[in-house]
């Protein structure tokens, strides 16, 4: 279940609207709603402990390793950032369609792939202001 679904459900469960819980956190009625479609990741960390507080479950409830990767290139990259990390992860996990590697190996090859997309991002960041000067 993604961060959206698992937002939801939270809200839901406990009979709220989405305006009496985007008031609660301090973010918009469309924010809350865009989360909960999917379409977007709270860019202020600080939303995720103000869920997690609010409804009274553990941060790592809201913030997977994907999550937390996506969130992370979105503050880092903006708009472009989150639609290549979103990428990225569907290529990774494209390739365990078969089945062959343990969760273990796939977590680690997925840590692995996350920490390369950043080095490269901001290689590319260093090299373009090299270029520039």
């Amino acid at each position: 279940m993604n961060f959206g679904a698992k937002l939801k459900a939270q809200r839901v469960s406990r009979g709220l609207t989405q305006d009496e819980l985007a008031e609660a956190i301090g973010v918009s009625r469309r924010t809350l709603c865009y989360y909960e479609q999917g379409g977007t990741y709270p860019k202020n960390r600080s939303i995720y402990t103000k869920l997690a507080a609010f409804f009274g479950l553990d941060v790592n409830y809201f913030l997977t390793e994907d999550e937390e990767f996506l969130a992370e290139s979105a503050i880092r990259y903006g708009r472009r950032g989150l639609s290549q990390a979103e990428a990225v992860l569907a290529q990774a996990s494209a390739l365990f369609a078969g089945g062959e590697l343990s969760d273990e190996d796939k977590l680690a090859f997925i840590r692995e792939i996350q920490e390369l997309y950043f080095d490269s991002k901001e290689r590319a960041k260093k090299f373009g202001a090299a270029r520039s000067s």
